[in-house]
């Protein structure tokens, strides 16, 4: 990996490591740079919370995080944000079209049940619901960005720290973020939401 892709990778999976945690949503496991131009979070979600509305709209914003850390750092994202059904823009889309089909979560026709067999085609095919999908995402990249941008130092501090050591325990990002498990420390995660 070059010097300049290692950093943006660096930049992306900070973003995500910062979203899960502050977001409340998840444990973060551990951080790492992979093999090629690849970067993971593994996180532990919360099995816990209820799986509302609002918790879709974090989840959204998590997944966006990394990509929403790339523009705000760097400029611009880079195309590792999409692509393929496993990306984060293809999950987050995901998310916001189950909310709209098949959740319960839509304004209109909240009851109507309507299976999506996650072939994106349904987007191409109903502008109205490519719209309101696309308003849910950009809900959420705007609750990713807010919290990036409010937590910018942690951010290129995370991002920095990572760039240099390849790996960090999810106890190191959140020493780094100033919190602890049981919500004790520098910062409280439930005040953060």
């Amino acid at each position: 990996m070059s010097d300049d892709l290692r950093w943006r990778v660096s930049v992306h999976e900070a973003g995500h490591a910062i979203a899960f945690t502050l977001l409340g949503i998840g444990e973060v496991e551990s951080v790492t740079l992979g093999i090629g131009s690849v970067g993971q979070v593994i996180v532990n979600r919360y099995g816990h919370l209820a799986q509302t509305e609002d918790w879709l709209t974090k989840t959204m914003a998590a997944t966006l995080a990394g990509r929403v850390a790339e523009q705000m750092v760097i400029g611009e994202a880079l195309a590792g944000s999409g692509g393929g059904e496993d990306s984060d823009l293809a999950k987050a889309t995901g998310i916001a079209l189950d909310a709209e089909t098949s959740l319960g979560f839509a304004e209109q026709q909240p009851l109507l049940y309507r299976a999506t067999v996650r072939g994106f085609d349904v987007l191409s095919l109903d502008r109205q619901l490519a719209e309101r999908v696309n308003a849910r995402l950009l809900r959420a990249e705007t609750i990713a960005h807010e919290l990036l941008d409010r937590e910018g130092s942690k951010l290129m501090a995370l991002a920095s720290r990572l760039n240099h050591a390849g790996i960090m325990s999810g106890e190191e990002v959140r020493q780094l973020l100033g919190i602890r498990l049981d919500g004790q420390g520098d910062e409280d995660v439930e005040t953060r939401l």
